[in-house]
């Protein structure tokens, strides 16, 4: 299917982009990766009037690893997050995560800003962000301004970004040592997208209590969830055989998705319990 007609402009500074964007009255769209635009554009579900387009960008590109956490420039490609070393220590979880989008060939293009602006609620970015607690960097015409995961995702495709905003990187907090944590997805077909997906971890206590237990899922909501009926079911317990059983009947209860082409109901809320109690099992090993 050919795309619809549009204009294009490749700014090599933030400001000009800001300013291109700000300048369409909401006709102009950013394009970081374009994994999931350019379908977008070709099923007509986006027609802007102009792409403005993020690649040369050099701000916004860029992994920055400190005691204060990791930074992930919004141009990071999913294959510059496999690649990094230094992820296996710093977060673990987010490259376990990575692991899961799409194929190669889509890693090898897709960009962390663009997935977090395209906010599809079955997507592993998202998710990670929000389990995570991650801050969001965003610049417009009236100035930076940093959003939380929590607030950011507002529904499917829709976020709190305005229509000037692009997305300058996103801050996930410094990773513990000794954190356990696990993340288990289930996809009809490796690299599709997630039927469900949970992304699990905790810290230990020295008498080997879970504490600051944090669950995530995702593919079960209109935006990626937390769970926090869960998450105290964790909290100050030993992760044994019995709290993770307890875990994954509260992670069922704590979800209420919808009927749909791929599943029931019925399906996707037991499933969402099943990844729970494996990426448990998994933090627990």
């Amino acid at each position: 299917m050919k795309l619809p007609p549009f204009d294009y402009a490749c700014p090599t500074t933030l400001p000009e982009a800001v300013r291109l964007l700000a300048g369409h009255d909401g006709e102009a769209k950013a394009l970081a990766g374009g994994q999931s635009l350019v379908p977008m554009l070709a099923f007509r579900l986006a027609q802007p009037a102009l792409l403005v387009d993020l690649r040369k960008l050099a701000d916004l590109r860029g992994i920055r690893i400190s005691e204060n956490g990791v930074a992930l420039g919004a141009m990071v490609r999913w294959r510059e997050i496999e690649d990094d070393e230094r992820l296996d220590a710093a977060h673990p979880l987010l490259k376990a995560a990575i692991a899961h989008v799409a194929h190669y060939q889509v890693r090898n293009r897709g960009t962390v800003g663009g997935s977090l602006a395209h906010a599809d609620p079955a997507a592993e970015m998202p998710g990670i962000a929000m389990t995570c607690d991650a801050e969001i960097a965003v610049v417009g015409k009236s100035g930076a301004r940093v959003i939380q995961a929590a607030d950011f995702f507002q529904g499917a495709l829709t976020t709190a970004l305005t229509l000037d905003e692009i997305i300058v990187e996103v801050r996930l907090p410094a990773w513990p040592a000794r954190r356990r944590w696990g993340f288990e997805e289930f996809a009809r077909r490796r690299g599709d997208f997630a039927m469900a997906a949970a992304a699990v971890f905790y810290d230990e206590s020295e008498d080997g209590k879970a504490r600051n237990a944090h669950v995530g899922v995702i593919g079960v909501a209109d935006r990626p969830l937390r769970l926090p009926s869960v998450e105290d079911v964790l909290n100050e317990r030993t992760i044994d055989e019995a709290t993770i059983a307890d875990a994954e009947t509260a992670a069922s209860a704590a979800v209420d998705p919808q009927d749909d082409i791929h599943a029931s109901a019925a399906y996707r809320r037991a499933l969402v319990g099943t990844m729970v109690e494996r990426a448990l099992k998994r933090a627990a090993a």
